[in-house]
């Protein structure tokens, strides 16, 4: 008999929650730890990881909060100057501007403070739903949001939590099919899970421990996962699992 999706959903995310311990969390997570959640540099380190890897989204953000630390005297830096600290991060010349505009908005109208509604980030240059619902999520501890990225996509559409094509539409169907006490929980969860397990391309479902929840797996890939957990794989058969 099928789970209802509520329990599904339960049994994932407490499993995942075991599971990711110990794991290489996301950068934007690791900044907010850092940082004692300072909403301006989650906020900052946000708007650079779009389409970069954590590791050098990390290293643009050092880099850069060791210039400039607040609105103001982010502000006051060149577009040149924010460039060249955030370099290679992807499209750093745009995003040097949205920077720059960013914190000049959060000086002059916002008195040098992050707002903590949804509603007015989104007027931020470069700062659209994700960046908000995360920003709001790890520097404001909200309960009400839920950050969705194209890992909580993907995963949330193989484990047939949701049939959805947009982060956007992913993001409203969840709040509609899963407990609020998860939301603050599950970008966290499936990003972590999505980067080191659950892949774009040759997710790693012999070694996934929600296989057994997972929609996608067909009755011969279950069996190679179960073959697996009884006896330890080697190279070659490896490989052909995760081709599955």
């Amino acid at each position: 008999m099928r789970r209802p999706r509520s329990a599904v959903v339960e049994h994932v995310m407490r499993t995942l929650a075991r599971e990711i311990d110990g794991m290489e969390l996301p950068a934007i997570e690791k900044i907010s730890e850092s940082q004692q959640e300072d909403p301006f540099q989650v906020l900052i380190a946000t708007l650079l990881s779009a389409r970069t890897q954590d590791a050098t989204t990390h290293a643009a953000s050092t880099r850069l909060f060791r210039r400039a630390r607040t609105p103001k005297t982010m502000a006051k830096l060149t577009g040149e100057e924010i460039e060249e600290l955030i370099y290679p991060v992807s499209f750093y010349r745009n995003k040097a501007r949205h920077v720059k505009a960013t914190a000049e908005a959060l000086a002059t109208r916002y008195g040098g403070r992050v707002p903590g509604t949804l509603d007015e980030l989104v007027t931020l240059p470069g700062v659209g739903r994700k960046t908000a619902t995360l920003v709001l999520i790890l520097a404001f501890q909200s309960l009400r949001h839920i950050c969705v990225d194209t890992h909580v996509h993907r995963i949330s559409n193989r484990m047939g939590w949701v049939q959805t094509k947009t982060p956007e539409q992913t993001e409203q169907a969840l709040y509609r099919h899963t407990d609020p006490r998860w939301w603050p929980y599950l970008n966290r969860y499936l990003v972590t899970w999505g980067q080191n397990v659950c892949r774009p391309v040759y997710p790693r479902c012999g070694e996934c421990a929600i296989a057994d929840t997972c929609p996608r797996l067909d009755a011969r890939a279950q069996a190679a996962i179960e073959t697996s957990t009884r006896r330890r794989p080697t190279p070659a058969r490896q490989t052909r699992i995760r081709r599955t």
